[in-house]
């Protein structure tokens, strides 16, 4: 049975608790010989071909200029088992320390792209800058994704997904529709 629910008024500021779009990632990015990981909770899918990935950095994070010089980065999904870490990494900045030594994560090098790759990560998505026209107004990044690796399993990753506050939502209970799902209706 359905369930009808009773509501109250909700800040507009906290709407993002119930429409935050996906697994909270590790960026990882490169220029002038240094390297930064940043954790970054804002991204959406908007192509799927040619794999379009849209994202917000803000201008004050460390990232923000070395992705935008490079015009590159590696999107990098980390699994529960970097809830520590990946909290850590948001709390920093690359401006003073070196993440991936303090972090203790290994850095690989990338098929495509020169920014590295988070080997403890379950998948790795390298991204040159597709358009930059938003960035300027929006601090909006829209990546093509030409490289992609994920691991074989497992096939479903526990993934964190960012509610506000500090608290997150771990990737639950899997509900498949495959039978009933019409291609292209997401």
């Amino acid at each position: 049975m359905r369930r009808q629910f009773q509501k109250e008024s909700l800040p507009v500021e906290r709407v993002r608790r119930y429409l935050e779009p996906g697994p909270v990632v590790l960026l990882s990015s490169t220029w002038n010989g240094r390297h930064n990981i940043m954790t970054m909770g804002w991204h959406t899918v908007m192509e799927f071909s040619p794999s379009l990935v849209g994202c917000l950095i803000s201008a004050g994070n460390h990232s923000f200029e070395m992705v935008r010089r490079s015009r590159e980065c590696v999107i990098n999904v980390p699994t529960t088992a970097l809830t520590d870490e990946l909290v850590g990494i948001g709390n920093t900045t690359g401006a003073e320390i070196d993440k991936f030594d303090h972090f203790e994560l290994t850095a690989e090098k990338g098929q495509k792209v020169k920014a590295p790759l988070i080997r403890e990560c379950c998948a790795n998505f390298e991204c040159r800058l597709a358009d930059d026209s938003l960035v300027g107004r929006y601090n909006f990044f829209i990546w093509e994704v030409v490289s992609a690796q994920a691991a074989l399993s497992p096939k479903y990753p526990q993934t964190l997904h960012y509610t506000g506050d500090g608290v997150f939502m771990v990737s639950g209970k899997i509900i498949s529709r495959r039978r009933r799902f019409l291609p292209g209706m997401l």
